[in-house]
């Protein structure tokens, strides 16, 4: 039987391919729990009257590691299920904010694809992820290196 789900084989990102994931709001309770979880008590995540008379930010503002936490949750979902290996490092530049209320996918393309020298089975993919909100402007743009496995690689147990 077929198990659907699954994430992409080395084979299946060939440079230049493109792709984008479903979207995801960004609400209120997502910006309150992940301050709350990790402890990000800036006053510009915290105090609206902080953000009212003493920001440039006016609104709501989501914290980028939010935002980029949330575009890897939608990669791994639709991409990466059984085949990704390893997170291996990228560089990360954000371009503009996103608010409680704004919706973002996440459009890929494939910018480097090769076979492991070190890891038979295994191929090193790089794409441009670029975090798009819904009106269209570019929240973060990041370029991961990810270890990916091989369609024909033998099963590990």
């Amino acid at each position: 039987m077929e198990t659907v789900g699954l994430g992409f084989f080395f084979e299946d990102l060939p440079v230049g391919r493109k792709f984008k994931t479903i979207g995801r709001t960004v609400t209120e309770a997502d910006i309150t729990n992940f301050i709350n979880c990790t402890g990000m008590v800036e006053v510009l995540f915290t105090n609206i009257e902080f953000l009212e008379s003493e920001s440039d930010i006016k609104g709501r503002v989501a914290p980028g590691s939010l935002v980029y936490s949330f575009a890897e949750g939608l990669l791994v979902q639709a991409t990466m299920q059984h085949t990704g290996y390893a997170f291996l490092g990228m560089e990360l530049k954000i371009e503009g904010p996103v608010f409680a209320g704004d919706t973002v996918h996440v459009e890929c393309e494939v910018v480097e694809a090769r076979l492991s020298q070190s890891r038979p089975g295994r191929g090193l993919v790089r794409t441009r992820n670029r975090i798009v909100k819904q009106d269209g402007t570019v929240a973060i743009t990041y370029t991961p290196l990810r270890m990916i496995k091989c369609r024909d690689a033998k099963a590990e147990h």
